[in-house]
């Protein structure tokens, strides 16, 4: 099958004779470090039989350009370019092209998958020869705040070079699937073993343990997504109640969320600690606004809280209203006043009624793992491998090869 989107014949490296041990390189906008999520989870797991590479955006303050690597879980590379300031964007497009050019060279990368986050690598990488392109769209990225002015031209492109598009819930897959014969469904998946140590006792963390409860929690990135008004309607109308936030605050002033005497912020946590917060918790909140930046959001967070036993209550995001709701695994709810009715209904349960809830959430999480969904990608992505004696038209303008320039490189182990 062709793909044409602009002139020029490009064709494909041929099949790798061991497609596990191919070569992947990912394009991402997230810090690898910043919260672990579903790049995470899923690129660690690749790594495990292939190289992984995890590009991440450049850090600008560099006196030349050059990539700074480093390792992690089983041999994963996240490597980091740097940049000087200054530079104008075709300028950061070329130090940039140059750079992945070297990088390829210097570590002798011959067949290789590209892996993309984000479309806005594509004018530093579109040169590249991978023998498949995989796009894994996590969140509509144009409709959060501050996105690019090119982000959906870019993504338009992306989806046309792919040779498989997965998405991160149901909503992007129907917003995505018309603009490509080769999309996959993939919601969120679960660590049920790490987050089902909540279910047992644990010593409280010590900036926990200070709060009283009753406790309602909350874990992941706070930010424009967060209904402010919700939480601050919340608080009040159940003084008594305590509200635990834990996550970064990111793109919104932290001036702007309330502040009241039972609303507690504790600041980003490693995710190896989350299931020792949960532990304390006694209902798992997902306080997202109705808005463009949750239209199509599929929260993580949703098998995590019911992986560690915790009753749920969510705005009517529709990614948790099906099939979570639906299922009545969890409460939904628009204003205040619904959620202090669903958690007080909640916590009238009898013991016998959560242990039958609670086998119920079992058996809906036992086909969500993280190594399932690994599994089902990496045959999509040998399937395309195997397809990829294809010709396809892409732009080939500016193509260059630099030879290995090692020194450009600081690299660095982690343990």
């Amino acid at each position: 099958m062709l793909k044409s989107i602009a002139s020029g014949d490009l064709p494909r490296r041929p099949p790798a004779s061991n497609p596990e041990a191919t070569t992947l390189i990912c394009f991402s906008h997230l810090r690898w470090d910043f919260v672990y999520q579903r790049p995470q989870h899923l690129l660690s797991r690749f790594a495990r039989t292939s190289r992984v590479f995890y590009i991440e955006e450049p850090v600008f303050g560099a006196d030349a350009p050059h990539f700074d690597i480093s390792a992690r879980e089983h041999g994963l590379r996240v490597v980091v370019p740097q940049l000087p300031h200054g530079l104008s964007e075709s300028a950061q497009c070329n130090a940039l092209r140059d750079l992945i050019d070297e990088l390829i060279a210097s570590e002798s990368i011959a067949a290789f998958v590209t892996w993309y986050y984000t479309p806005m690598a594509l004018p530093w990488t579109r040169h590249l020869e991978p023998i498949a392109l995989v796009y894994d769209c996590m969140d509509e990225l144009s409709l959060f705040r501050g996105a690019p002015m090119a982000m959906v031209e870019r993504e338009r492109e992306l989806i046309a070079l792919a040779d498989v598009v997965f998405t991160g819930g149901t909503s992007l897959y129907e917003a995505k699937r018309a603009r490509s014969d080769n999309v996959h469904c993939f919601p969120s998946s679960v660590d049920s073993a790490h987050f089902r140590q909540a279910r047992t006792p644990r010593r409280d963390p010590a900036d926990q343990a200070r709060i009283p409860h009753l406790r309602l929690g909350f874990a992941g990135v706070i930010d424009e997504r967060m209904d402010i008004d919700l939480l601050a309607g919340l608080a009040s109308a159940r003084p008594d109640w305590h509200l635990v936030l834990v996550g970064p605050i990111v793109k919104i002033d932290p001036d702007q969320l309330p502040k009241l005497p039972n609303i507690h912020y504790l600041g980003a946590k490693p995710y190896s600690e989350l299931p020792s917060y949960m532990a304390g918790w006694d209902v798992a909140l997902l306080p997202f606004a109705l808005n463009e930046s949750t239209r199509y959001i599929s929260p993580t967070k949703t098998p995590e809280y019911l992986a560690a036993g915790l009753p749920v209550v969510s705005t009517p995001i529709r990614d948790v209203v099906a099939p979570y709701g639906v299922a009545e695994l969890a409460n939904i709810g628009k204003s205040a006043a619904d959620f202090v009715q669903a958690i007080e209904s909640e916590l009238a349960r009898s013991a016998r009624e959560r242990s039958r809830w609670l086998k119920r959430v079992d058996g809906f999480l036992s086909t969500m793992s993280w190594d399932r969904t690994h599994e089902r990608m990496s045959a999509l992505i040998s399937q395309a491998i195997a397809n990829a004696g294809e010709v396809r038209e892409v732009p080939i303008a500016n193509v260059r090869r630099a030879a290995p320039v090692t020194s450009r490189y600081n690299v660095a182990l982690e343990a």
